[in-house]
């Protein structure tokens, strides 16, 4: 029973708080929620301007990042291309002086023979 007495003296205060504050507001109800109307457009406007902007520097930043991707990729493909270069001049080098040398082999063992 005690539960239930604590339930009906707090639904009788509710109760008695609404009914003053509808005594004692200071606007029409009518007026009231003309402000509360006005005062949620303003915060959704707020809120919608907010998303625009952040859309926005969002798109500024995907912007920036692709293009610094690509510059990264284009320098990379440079070094690569240099590394290959690079590699196939070693190459050529190492084949021609194995093959002087080859050749000088060949040369002493006929003077041999």
């Amino acid at each position: 029973m005690r539960a239930n007495n604590y339930w009906l003296a707090f639904g009788i205060g509710v109760a008695a708080g609404a009914a003053i504050a509808l005594l004692y507001a200071p606007q029409s109800g009518e007026r009231t929620r003309k402000k509360l109307r006005r005062g949620v457009e303003n915060a959704v406007d707020d809120a919608s301007e907010h998303l625009k902007d952040a859309g926005d520097y969002l798109k500024a930043q995907a912007e920036r990042f692709t293009d610094e991707a690509q510059d990264a990729i284009k320098r990379a493909r440079g070094q690569a291309s240099r590394l290959v270069d690079n590699a196939g001049d070693r190459a050529s080098n190492v084949v021609e002086s194995v093959s002087d040398r080859v050749a000088d082999a060949v040369k002493s063992a006929k003077a041999l023979v």
